[in-house]
C-alpha cells in the first residue's frame, strides 16, 4: 500500500520538479543576472533540500515504475515477491540518490 501511495506522491512531486526546470529555462533565457539569482536560490540550504528531495523522487518513481512493468508481465505479484521488490525499490532510490549527490559533491557541482 505504501509503495503505491509513494509512487503517486513522487509523481506529483515530479510535476513540481518540471516547474523548477521550466523556471530554470526562463531564468537562463532572462539573462546572466536572473540566472545567477536562480542558481543562488537553488544553491541555498532550502533549495538543496528541495533538489535532494526531487532526486529521491526521480529514483523512487523510476524504480517503482520498473517494478510495475514487471508486474504487468504477471511476475512478482505474490506477497513475498512484492515485499522483496519494495525493499529493492527503496534501496535503489537511496543508493542512487546518495551516489548522484556524492558525485556532485566530488566534482564541485554543489
Amino acid at each position: 500500500m505504501w509503495t503505491s501511495i509513494l509512487h503517486r506522491a513522487t509523481g506529483c512531486a515530479l510535476y513540481v520538479g518540471a516547474l523548477i526546470a521550466a523556471a530554470w529555462a526562463i531564468a537562463l533565457a532572462a539573462g546572466p543576472e536572473r540566472y545567477a539569482d536562480f542558481k543562488a536560490l537553488l544553491g541555498s540550504p532550502p533549495g538543496r533540500v528541495v533538489m535532494f528531495g526531487l532526486t529521491v523522487c526521480v529514483f523512487y518513481h523510476l524504480a517503482n515504475g520498473v517494478r510495475h512493468l514487471v508486474w504487468d508481465t504477471g511476475h512478482g505479484l505474490d506477497v513475498k515477491s512484492a515485499n522483496a521488490s519494495a525493499i529493492v525499490v527503496f534501496a535503489f532510490a537511496a543508493a542512487a540518490t546518495l551516489a548522484i549527490w556524492g558525485i556532485a559533491g566530488m566534482t564541485g557541482a554543489l
